[in-house]
Order: C-alpha cells, then structure tokens, then sequence
C-alpha cells in the first residue's frame, strides 16, 4: 500500500529596496528513495529567471538553481510535487540489531567512506563534550544501537522545548544544548551530535509532513513548514529514521526532500543578492495534501 502526497512549497522575499542581480539554490524536489517516488515535480519563479537548471549534488539530492538579472523588489519561488510514500510498518527493523559499540567495525567492513563521511563533524555540528555527556545514558555498555538511537530520540523530545523564537539558522550549538529550547533543524542537530559523539555515523534529513492527518490521529509538529529529522546508519539494514520534535520512528506521513551533514548542506532556498537594502519580510508556506 502506498499514499500520494501533493507538496506545495511556497517563499517569497521582499527586499527593502531594488535587488540586481540575484542568484539562489533551491533544495526543494523530493528526491527518490527507497520507499519514495517522486511522481512529478515544478518549480516556478517570479520574476520569471534567465537562467534555470538542475543538477544532483554530492549527497545525490536534486538541486534547483536560479539566476535574475532584471531589478526586482520581490522573489517567489513555488515548488509544487507529487510523491508516492510506501506505508512502513511501525517500530523499529528487525535486523541489524546489535550492541553499538560493535556498529564502527561492521560499518568499516561494508560501508567505509559513507560511515566515515557521517561520523565527522560538518559545519554546524561538532561532536563536543557537551554532546557526549547528553548521549552517554541512552548508549549504556552492550545496548542495541536502535534501541539507543530511539531512546535518544525521546529523550530529545522530553527534555527539550519546541520554541520558535528561541533560536535562528546561526545559533550555536552548544546554545541549544544549554537552553534546551529550539525548532526541529536545532533537535536534529542535537540528535546528530550525540549520535557522532558516540562514534556512529548520523545525517540530517530535511522534508515534509502530512498537513492535515488522517481522521482520528494527531496533527504532529512541523506540519506546516518544513521539517527536519536525523538518521542512525544500522549494518545491514541501512538508515533508521527518527524525528526528536515529535518522539517517533519516521513513517508514511513524511516526505523526504534531501540528505545532508548538518542543515547548512541542504537550506530550501539559499542565495545571493546585490542592493544596498536588505530583506524585509519572508513569508514561507508548506501544504502536504494526501490525494
């Protein structure tokens, strides 16, 4: 069984005065993976761009980028997709269950360069003491790695206040470790530090939820713009996806839209723009509809 979603994905800049020229990257189209399809996909700009085109970047997400030579006060860029999810049973995978001290060595024998490339630290995210010292009671001696992960994840949840005030794109770390408030990219981040200060390779996933969820079930947090999530590299199985902002395993409600390090490899729209004014007002808008 499998639900189609129709994504729409909408941000518009206004800049304080005129903007000539501007350049953007956009990571914005679902991507293909194991039990996604993205059936269709369009982006649309305005001002209309001279210059669009697409590539897939190192982490294998599909890549927007736009260029505008024309003086313009507004940008709106609208992506709009359809995607085929695969229901996914709930609860953790039964194989490549073992004691997370034993995942570094098997993931060396299988997987080295993906094991080592996650295991790092990325621009915003260092696996400091700090980390360690929060990961350390879900990752006691001889413990499954799922098991750990998933304890984690909750402990992500409880012990951290969803505040959408409390931070922005450039607060440190460390901060959000100490005040224990942010948004789901700052709790993704929390997960994916703990995860590497432990020695296990951890991404970040950046997607959508279901905005208007089946009768009887709660709408989760994050619904209504884009989400972020991390991920735990299993042997044998492949990645296992956990959502700290609303204490889950990811299932069919959610979409994926790229892979990354950290959030700075993946922003929805990033960019550059030449005025002397600077950006006045963004407003974004995230619509997931099942069909």
């Amino acid at each position: 069984m499998s639900t189609r979603y129709r994504v729409v994905h909408r941000t518009q800049y206004t800049y304080a005065s005129v903007v000539n020229p501007s350049y953007s990257q956009l990571h914005l189209l679902p991507r293909d993976v194991p039990g996604q399809r993205c059936v269709s996909s369009e982006v649309v700009v305005s001002p209309r761009p001279e210059d669009y085109r697409e590539h897939v970047d190192f982490f294998g997400n599909r890549v927007g980028y736009v260029a505008i030579h024309r003086p313009h006060k507004t940008l709106t860029v609208t992506a709009t997709s359809v995607v085929e999810v695969d229901d996914r049973p709930a609860g953790l995978p039964l194989l490549g269950r073992r004691p997370w001290e034993e995942v570094p060595v098997a993931l060396r024998e299988t997987d080295p360069l993906w094991a080592a490339h996650y295991t790092l630290d990325s621009p915003l995210v260092a696996a400091s003491e700090a980390a360690r010292a929060y990961a350390e009671p879900s990752f006691p001696p001889g413990r499954d790695v799922a098991e750990a992960a998933t304890d984690l994840c909750a402990r992500i949840h409880r012990d951290f206040t969803f505040d959408a005030k409390a931070t922005t794109v450039a607060t440190p770390l460390e901060e959000v470790l100490r005040d224990r408030r942010g948004v789901c990219q700052d709790f993704a981040h929390v997960g994916i530090a703990c995860v590497r200060a432990m020695g296990l390779p951890a991404r970040y996933v950046s997607g959508y939820l279901e905005t208007d969820p089946p009768p009887g079930k709660p709408k989760l947090v994050g619904a209504d713009v884009s989400h972020a999530w991390f991920s735990v590299l299993l042997p044998e199985v492949g990645w296992l996806d956990l959502d700290p902002t609303n204490d889950q395993v990811v299932g069919s409600r959610y979409v994926v839209t790229a892979y990354g390090r950290d959030y700075q490899d993946l922003p929805p729209v990033s960019g550059v723009i030449f005025t002397e004014g600077r950006t006045k007002k963004l407003e974004v808008t995230v619509d997931v509809t099942a069909l």
